[in-house]
Protein backbone atom coordinates (compact mmCIF):
# COMPACT_ATOMS: atom_id res chain seq x y z
CA UNK A 1 0.00 0.00 0.00
CA UNK A 2 1.47 3.52 -1.11
CA UNK A 3 2.13 6.06 1.78
CA UNK A 4 0.72 9.04 2.28
CA UNK A 5 3.67 10.97 3.19
CA UNK A 6 7.35 10.36 1.32
CA UNK A 7 10.75 11.54 1.76
CA UNK A 8 11.09 15.83 1.37
CA UNK A 9 7.69 16.38 2.26
CA UNK A 10 7.25 19.44 4.04
CA UNK A 11 4.42 17.92 6.86
CA UNK A 12 2.94 18.77 9.87
CA UNK A 13 2.54 17.06 13.60
CA UNK A 14 -1.05 15.96 14.01
CA UNK A 15 -1.07 14.99 17.16
CA UNK A 16 1.73 14.39 20.72
CA UNK A 17 4.19 16.99 22.38
CA UNK A 18 4.73 18.69 18.98
CA UNK A 19 1.31 19.00 17.54
CA UNK A 20 1.43 21.97 15.32
CA UNK A 21 4.71 22.11 14.56
CA UNK A 22 6.05 21.52 10.73
CA UNK A 23 9.40 20.21 8.59
CA UNK A 24 10.72 18.31 6.21
CA UNK A 25 10.86 14.31 6.15
CA UNK A 26 14.23 13.14 6.53
CA UNK A 27 13.45 9.19 6.24
CA UNK A 28 10.39 7.13 5.84
CA UNK A 29 11.09 3.79 7.64
CA UNK A 30 8.45 1.67 5.69
CA UNK A 31 8.78 -1.72 7.93
CA UNK A 32 7.81 0.36 11.07
CA UNK A 33 5.41 2.63 9.59
CA UNK A 34 7.50 5.90 11.02
CA UNK A 35 8.89 9.30 10.16
CA UNK A 36 12.14 11.47 10.71
CA UNK A 37 11.33 14.74 10.58
CA UNK A 38 13.83 17.53 10.44
CA UNK A 39 14.17 19.77 13.60
CA UNK A 40 11.08 17.66 15.60
CA UNK A 41 11.47 15.72 18.24
CA UNK A 42 14.85 16.02 19.06
CA UNK A 43 16.56 14.43 21.85
CA UNK A 44 19.88 15.23 23.47
CA UNK A 45 22.34 12.57 23.39
CA UNK A 46 25.79 12.99 25.36
CA UNK A 47 29.13 11.81 24.03
CA UNK A 48 31.78 10.29 26.38
CA UNK A 49 35.11 12.03 26.03
CA UNK A 50 37.73 9.57 24.34
CA UNK A 51 41.43 10.08 23.60
CA UNK A 52 40.80 10.81 19.68
CA UNK A 53 38.31 13.71 21.32
CA UNK A 54 39.33 14.41 24.89
CA UNK A 55 36.45 16.93 25.29
CA UNK A 56 32.94 15.08 25.24
CA UNK A 57 30.24 16.56 23.55
CA UNK A 58 26.14 17.03 23.57
CA UNK A 59 24.54 16.64 20.04
CA UNK A 60 20.58 16.84 19.13
CA UNK A 61 19.29 14.09 17.00
CA UNK A 62 15.85 13.82 15.54
CA UNK A 63 13.66 10.37 16.44
CA UNK A 64 10.92 8.96 14.59
CA UNK A 65 7.20 9.41 14.69
CA UNK A 66 4.91 7.35 13.62
CA UNK A 67 3.42 8.36 10.36
CA UNK A 68 -0.48 8.39 11.18
CA UNK A 69 0.73 11.80 13.23
CA UNK A 70 1.79 13.52 10.47
CA UNK A 71 0.29 14.99 6.99
CA UNK A 72 1.53 17.03 4.38
CA UNK A 73 0.99 20.14 4.18
CA UNK A 74 -0.70 22.49 1.40
CA UNK A 75 -1.11 26.49 1.77
CA UNK A 76 0.39 26.25 4.99
CA UNK A 77 -2.24 23.67 6.37
CA UNK A 78 -2.35 19.85 6.90
CA UNK A 79 -4.48 18.04 4.17
CA UNK A 80 -5.05 14.53 3.68
CA UNK A 81 -4.07 12.73 0.55
CA UNK A 82 -6.41 10.34 -2.21
CA UNK A 83 -4.59 8.25 -4.45
CA UNK A 84 -5.83 8.58 -8.17
CA UNK A 85 -5.07 6.38 -10.94
CA UNK A 86 -5.67 8.31 -14.56
CA UNK A 87 -7.11 6.85 -17.45
CA UNK A 88 -3.22 7.11 -19.19
CA UNK A 89 -2.16 4.95 -16.18
CA UNK A 90 -0.17 7.08 -14.10
CA UNK A 91 -0.74 6.79 -10.09
CA UNK A 92 -0.92 10.39 -8.91
CA UNK A 93 -0.69 11.57 -5.09
CA UNK A 94 -4.23 14.26 -4.66
CA UNK A 95 -3.72 16.68 -1.86
CA UNK A 96 -7.71 16.83 -0.92
CA UNK A 97 -7.69 20.12 0.52
CA UNK A 98 -7.49 22.04 -3.00
CA UNK A 99 -6.92 19.12 -5.13
CA UNK A 100 -3.42 20.00 -6.48
CA UNK A 101 -1.10 17.17 -7.34
CA UNK A 102 1.52 16.11 -4.85
CA UNK A 103 3.37 13.46 -6.59
CA UNK A 104 3.30 11.32 -9.88
CA UNK A 105 3.41 7.89 -8.22
CA UNK A 106 3.59 5.95 -11.42
CA UNK A 107 4.02 7.60 -15.00
CA UNK A 108 1.59 6.46 -18.17
CA UNK A 109 1.70 3.14 -19.18
CA UNK A 110 3.68 2.62 -22.54
CA UNK A 111 0.88 1.84 -25.03
CA UNK A 112 1.44 -0.99 -27.88
CA UNK A 113 1.07 0.44 -31.02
Amino acid sequence: MPLHVKKGDVVMVTSGNNRGKTGEILLVDRKANRVFVKGINLHKRNIKATQASPKGSVIEKELSIHISNVSPVVDGKPTRVRFVAKPDGSKVRIAVRNGSALHVLRGASKSKA
